[in-house]
């Protein structure tokens, strides 16, 4: 499966604007400034294909890629305090707009920084998920700013935190360093090949 093939295709910033899903989509949840952008552009070796921006909670769209055999679906952090009401609103509106409709998601990355411990938002995220029965695992991202040491406390720390999350993946990961890129890659392609409909 190639990774490396790959364009923006539409950013949508309203439900009425999403495009049609006559494709899989692998779709990267988590909140503002944990490095979605980066892990995005880290699987499919561009330095600029999903923004990075400098200021959290400015990606205020669904953003799409496309590959040859299927999609990446960015979904505008969350959990930004300086973003207004209104537009925290909005983000809810679309998001859940978007898992509202019938969409073929073959699986949701959520994505965590392994150094914190998981917000409010992100634990309502995943209960949202867990609870809707979506087909996802956790990212922990950040890896390269820990010492190994530390990440092996962390990753017993998550995976005590989640387990109640029966049968979910933690996969830890670097955008620095690539480290787990593979690892995710290979998840990717698992959920799309063997779990087709």
């Amino acid at each position: 499966m190639n990774f490396n093939e790959v364009s923006f295709e539409f950013a949508a910033g309203d439900v009425s604007q999403l495009p049609k899903s006559d494709m899989p989509e692998i779709v990267f949840s988590g909140k503002s400034n944990v490095g979605k952008s980066s892990l995005i552009n880290k699987l499919v070796q561009r330095k600029a294909l999903a923004r990075v921006s400098a200021t959290p909670g400015k990606t205020a769209t669904i953003n799409f890629f496309k590959l040859q055999e299927f999609r990446l679906v960015d979904l505008p952090g969350y959990g930004y305090a300086k973003v207004s009401k209104g537009e925290k609103r909005r983000w809810a509106d679309l998001v859940e707009g978007y898992f509202a409709q019938e969409r073929n998601i073959k699986l949701i990355i959520q994505i965590i920084d392994i150094r914190h411990a998981p917000s409010k938002e992100d634990m309502q995220m995943l209960d949202y998920l867990y609870h809707f029965q979506f087909p996802f695992v956790i990212v922990l991202t950040k890896l390269d700013k820990l010492k190994k040491s530390q990440i092996s406390v962390q990753l017993n720390y998550f995976k005590e935190l989640f387990s109640s999350y029966d049968g979910i993946e933690i996969l830890p990961f670097s955008s620095v360093t690539g480290e787990g890129k593979e690892d995710i890659q290979k998840k990717i392609e698992e959920y799309i090949i063997l779990i087709s409909n």
